[in-house]
């Protein structure tokens, strides 16, 4: 600016016919305003003086020509750039230097794009969708299959089994029954009703007991102790005439000697070894 009326804010010099200018709307020759108020350039050191243009990113300052890629010192002014410790970097140098590659695609996530984490591994925005309807995930619920990712809808059409007992779908985990698919939780005593998942049970009719109800309700009871005989229990047993014993139950009631193996003879409701059957 030139002016004819006014001196310098500072040395009081006459500006008349002089460039100058105005700071805080008190008006510096030249000189002046270079000396205390030029702010000195990251690149060069030397000081940006009025004359030049003066860029600025977080409190700190370039000359135009300065202003430039600290990698392949091409010219930043007007274009999109990335900071990284300190140094201004073009965005292409800085993607090859610091930014991820999207899982999907395995192109690379530039710099200010939107993107997604995703059990440690980032994803363009755009790849993060699912596999089967191809509609963005973004934030909402979803499951994993072979590396592929489904919205809860799609992966529940393609791939997801419906409990016998409640028709519900089994999202994860459940238990296989006469080749049918029941929750864990659904997989129950028929009986007393408790979940048998991990636990021993016995088949009834296609109906699943624990080995309690089981006994109690349908196991043919020992003659001799009364107790229920199960496949669970003593894997020998004997039968005679509509009677059932356990194995290490099946002895001469008078002298309890086993008769497994052995001949025997019947007196009333007792069994006899032939020895104390003949006395």
């Amino acid at each position: 600016m030139t002016s004819s009326h006014t001196d310098c804010h500072y040395c009081l010099q006459p500006l008349r016919g002089k460039k100058y200018t105005l700071r805080e709307e008190n008006a510096y020759c030249v000189r002046c305003y270079d000396s205390l108020f030029a702010n000195p350039c990251e690149e060069c050191k030397q000081p940006i003086k009025c004359d030049s243009k003066d860029l600025a990113y977080k409190g700190r300052h370039w000359h135009e020509k300065c202003f430039k890629c600290a990698k392949c010192s091409r010219s930043l002014v007007e274009k999109p750039f990335a900071a990284k410790d300190e140094l201004l970097l073009c965005t292409e140098c800085y993607s090859d230097e610091y930014s991820s590659k999207c899982f999907h695609c395995q192109k690379t996530i530039m710099p200010g794009s939107r993107k997604t984490e995703f059990k440690g591994s980032s994803w363009h925005e755009s790849c993060f969708v699912c596999q089967y309807c191809r509609q963005p995930l973004g934030t909402k619920p979803l499951i994993t299959k072979d590396n592929e990712n489904y919205c809860v809808p799609c992966f529940e059409k393609q791939f997801a089994h419906h409990c016998y007992s409640c028709k519900k779908v089994i999202t994860s985990g459940g238990v296989t029954y006469h080749d049918q698919p029941w929750h864990k939780e659904c997989f129950v005593c028929a009986g007393c009703k408790t979940q048998l998942s991990g636990q021993r049970f016995i088949s009834k009719d296609e109906d699943p007991y624990c080995v309690d109800c089981f006994s109690n309700l349908y196991a043919k009871k020992c003659a001799a102790c009364k107790k229920p005989i199960t496949a669970l229990g003593s894997a020998q047993f004997v039968s005679f005439e509509e009677r059932q014993w356990h194995g290490e139950c099946f002895n001469c009631t008078k002298c309890s000697i086993s008769l497994v193996g052995r001949g025997f003879l019947t007196w009333q409701d007792g069994v006899f070894c032939h020895e104390c059957g003949s006395a």
